[in-house]
């Protein structure tokens, strides 16, 4: 196996040491978060062949976050994700830490509540999907249990009063992501998501104290921020944010404005890193990079003077580009490490990349998932069909 720190790169700004609050990346090459809906029916609980999946994408000292991963039955949004609430589930992530660190990875886990993006039937005795005010999304369908796309409800506005249970609920999975062996913990606050809805002012119309002014929208996530660090250290807890992010009908009047306070709060916290998702990757689609878009790393980077991870978009140039104008430390990758489980050394030494099937990404079993070649199969590949083609 060739050694990610003794090879000349071409993109050799991406494979330098990196100190991410308690730990020390020995490249910044990260797996993104990618809900891949692979889960064990019923429970929602992971299993070896998403043991297998992240170990696949494992490298010696690099990092990787799993899929988004929620925190209560409440807070599913797609049918076979994963939870990180119950024993069951506890067991089942313990199997993928382990064989992460078999390899030498680290890996966070991804606290996900979706808020108003989840359908009545993935929680039917929870019943309506909750969020910070009863407004739906203006556009686009949602997943029922059934995995049908069907229209979004108008969900249920969170009473004051029952804002500390979704704070004790993201306590209670921080600590099952500690029995699980995670390394730490990462709070998704990004996509229009359950703390992203109260953040932004085009769904958060409170009037109360989660309500309204900056600081009072940010209150819920920076609660959560405090609770978590209880429970972790802030050196081994990251945010995920979207800045512009219109995904899931989001929106915000002053996003420079919200997103500088919070990531100033996040920076006087010590947090691990906060992690951007660029807007000009908006939705995910491969024809939806806008080179207009504002540049969140950029734009942010004086807010949130620690590691800052930025996502959406990026190859391995451009990546590197960004790493060394110093405006991210780290560049997480989507798409090309779903299909490149050996993604840093493919950028290492400028391999060329599989590409990747889309119709694959949610649902399934191994095709798509655990069966894309390394560098040595796809080579030994090659070969064959030349040896058969020459005879």
């Amino acid at each position: 196996m060739t050694d990610l720190n003794h090879v000349t790169s071409p993109n050799a700004p991406l494979f330098q040491p990196l100190t991410v609050g308690d730990l020390t990346l020995a490249h910044r090459v990260v797996l993104a978060p990618l809900t891949r809906m692979r889960s064990t029916q019923p429970g929602d609980v992971p299993n070896a062949l998403n043991a297998l999946y992240y170990a696949q994408r494992t490298t010696p000292g690099g990092l990787l976050i799993t899929e988004a991963t929620q925190i209560s039955l409440e807070g599913k949004g797609y049918p076979a994700t994963p939870g990180i609430y119950s024993a069951e589930q506890v067991a089942g992530w313990r199997t993928v830490t382990d064989a992460v660190h078999a390899k030498g990875g680290f890996l966070f886990a991804q606290l996900w509540h979706v808020g108003r993006i989840s359908h009545s039937s993935l929680h039917p005795q929870q019943g309506l999907p909750v969020s910070a005010s009863a407004v739906v999304p203006s556009e686009g369908k949602t997943f029922n249990a059934a995995f049908q796309m069907v229209d979004f409800e108008t969900p249920r506005a969170l009473a004051i009063e029952e804002l500390p249970r979704i704070v004790a609920d993201y306590v209670h999975a921080a600590r099952c992501a500690q029995q699980a062996g995670f390394d730490g913990v990462e709070l998704h606050s990004a996509n229009g998501y359950l703390l992203d809805q109260f953040l932004e002012d085009g769904v958060n119309h409170r009037t109360d104290a989660y309500g309204g002014s900056i600081e009072n929208r940010a209150r819920l996530l920076l609660e959560v921020v405090d609770a978590v660090i209880a429970v972790w250290g802030a050196g081994r807890v990251g945010v995920r944010l979207s800045p512009w992010g219109k995904f899931s009908s989001m929106s915000d009047s002053n996003p420079l404005a919200l997103f500088t306070y919070v990531l100033e709060q996040l920076a006087a916290r010590g947090i691990a890193y906060a992690h951007l998702v660029e807007p000009r990757a908006n939705g995910g689609s491969d024809g939806s990079l806008d080179a207009n878009a504002p540049d969140a790393a950029a734009s942010f980077r004086k807010a949130f003077p620690g590691a800052l991870i930025a996502a959406g978009g990026f190859v391995g140039e451009t990546a590197s580009q960004v790493v060394a104008s110093g405006h991210a430390d780290a560049i997480a990758f989507g798409r090309w490490f779903i299909s490149n489980p050996d993604l840093p050394r493919r950028l290492q030494l400028g391999a060329t990349l599989n590409r990747y099937d889309r119709s694959t990404f949610y649902g399934g079993s191994e095709k798509g998932y655990t069966d894309y070649p390394m560098l040595e199969e796809s080579a030994t590949e090659s070969t064959t069909e030349e040896t058969a083609v020459s005879a």
